[in-house]
């Protein structure tokens, strides 16, 4: 029987394709001759274009955000507790844009797709990506759907890195940034935990070099490690603790090295459901992407400096119990936007879920965010007025 879709969700929605033939440059220095984006909109473009959100989303994440794509979906869009009719980011006021980067593996064009050079898969010869090419290719969506300024752009952890990098490459093409959960650039630690998620990949004897899909192969071991080691990140200490406890499968220690803990349990069935949805060298490009996100660099790492090529107003959230981009690497944005003179409201909000806090719910956390889109909605309606004549222009 079909489930019964919530009043405040955006309903069913359909994914869309842009196809691009303008070549896309890439600061690896390949380039993409052709290249495809897949999309999802929620809500209304006004006429004039000026209430359009883009959404950018972290490493596993995909362009389906929000709504359903039948009635007989079990679960919506990754962040459907924040886009909606009346939500966090309200599709009465907003339209609203989320897509699947370059080199994903849900749509758009990555390591699964066919290399027109070749005949087959890209697989591991498809280029190493980063932060600015999902900022470029971005700003051609953008293109594509007649939005040449955003009310906001946002993201949470690697979305928020995209959000923050698109303040400083195209200051103006936007007028408000939402940064959940990032960081400036990754830490040593960071970079470590990623290496060895990619190391447990990589070391899976069905991975072939990458070249799996010739192989008729999936390095399913490996991916089942990596997002165990990468699952252990997304959540605090607390959380794993109240979940589960040192709480045995049965009622006594077996003495062996099976499944024995819940825990052990709910890490193998995180792992186990994503080796199964989730490409391996998508994985490895993603995380490489982390690891090469440094927007200071430019500027002689002097992180105030490249914000101080922004103009938009800011938003930053963190999370009490984040332990992989801890409130701290939040505050050093906030403190490099107040050095560069730019607006920026900051909250860290008291969560017991780690870094997967910016996908739950939680009341203050809400208030905050739809107290920021608020303002930006308002802003969008302004300067329609403006345009109108109906205001005075500020």
């Amino acid at each position: 029987m079909p489930n019964a879709i919530p009043e405040d969700s955006v309903g069913i929605v359909e994914p869309q394709i842009a196809h691009f033939d303008t070549p896309l440059e890439l600061t690896c220095g390949r380039t993409l001759d052709s290249y495809q984006l897949i999309y999802e909109t929620y809500g209304t473009l006004n006429a004039d274009r000026s209430n359009a959100v883009l959404i950018c989303h972290a490493l596993s994440g995909t362009h389906h955000a929000a709504g359903y794509h039948s009635a007989d979906d079990r679960k919506p869009g990754w962040w459907d507790a924040y886009i909606g009719p009346g939500k966090c980011i309200d599709t009465n006021r907003f339209y609203v844009v989320c897509l699947n980067n370059l080199g994903g593996c849900s749509g758009s064009t990555g390591p699964t797709s066919i290399d027109p050079a070749t005949g087959k898969t890209y697989g591991p010869d498809f280029p190493v990506m980063t932060v600015t090419d999902w900022v470029n290719s971005q700003i051609r969506l953008g293109d594509y759907l007649g939005i040449h300024t955003w009310a906001a752009i946002v993201g949470g952890s690697l979305g928020g890195m995209q959000a923050l990098q698109w303040s400083i490459n195209y200051p103006d093409r936007m007028r408000n940034t939402v940064v959940i959960a990032a960081a400036p650039r990754l830490s040593a630690q960071n970079i470590a935990f990623n290496e060895v998620a990619r190391q447990a990949i990589m070391s899976d004897p069905e991975f072939h070099d990458g070249r799996y899909a010739d192989h008729g192969t999936i390095p399913r071991h490996g991916l089942r490690l990596a997002r165990m080691v990468g699952h252990i990140t997304y959540l605090s200490e607390h959380s794993m603790g109240d979940k589960f406890g040192r709480d045995l499968r049965t009622d006594k220690i077996n003495f062996g090295y099976d499944v024995e803990f819940q825990v052990e349990s709910y890490l193998r069935y995180q792992g186990d459901t994503f080796s199964e949805s989730f490409d391996a060298n998508t994985y490895l490009l993603m995380t490489k992407a982390l690891d090469y996100f440094d927007p200071a660099a430019r500027y002689d790492g002097d992180l105030s400096k490249a914000l101080g090529q922004a103009k938009s107003n800011f938003l930053l959230v963190s999370f009490s119990t984040d332990w992989r981009f801890a409130p701290s690497r939040s505050e050093e944005i906030v403190d490099a936007l107040t050095e560069a003179g730019r607006h920026v409201s900051y909250a860290c909000i008291e969560s017991p879920h780690g870094h997967d806090a910016f996908l739950i719910p939680n009341e203050r956390y809400e208030a905050v965010f739809s107290a920021f889109m608020d303002r930006a909605a308002n802003e969008a309606e302004q300067q329609k007025a403006c345009e109108k004549g109906e205001t005075a222009c500020t």
